[in-house]
């Protein structure tokens, strides 16, 4: 069974609305709104627990939480050749790798 609690939450303000919008991750088609902003996350919540609830009572296939996912650390990017000279021009000025480079322009 899926824990609904360890999906990716988070409320953001909506201008349009002018009220909070709760969201998850998992679930982008799905959204809570609320005047109040704690209101906005316990109705996303609620809202992915239903939907998970009847997912699993269908037998459908349930997004696992990204939080409980397992990540390598490891994955491909292909850019044009002139940025990969340019990065890799810069990661020697300042004398660490590439990878090293890129990884903390990845973190800014």
């Amino acid at each position: 069974m899926i824990n609904y609690d360890h999906y990716t939450y988070k409320v953001t303000w909506s201008r349009e609305d002018e009220e909070f919008v709760g969201l998850c991750v998992e679930f982008p088609s799905l959204s809570f709104i609320d005047k109040n902003r704690n209101t906005a996350l316990e109705g996303i919540t609620d809202l992915v627990k239903d939907v998970v609830a009847d997912m699993e009572a269908n037998d459908e296939t349930i997004p696992e939480p990204i939080s409980e996912k397992n990540y390598s650390g490891k994955f491909v990017v292909r850019i044009p050749p002139e940025h990969h000279r340019r990065l890799a021009i810069e990661a020697a000025e300042q004398k660490i790798s590439l990878n090293r480079y890129v990884s903390l322009k990845l973190a800014c």
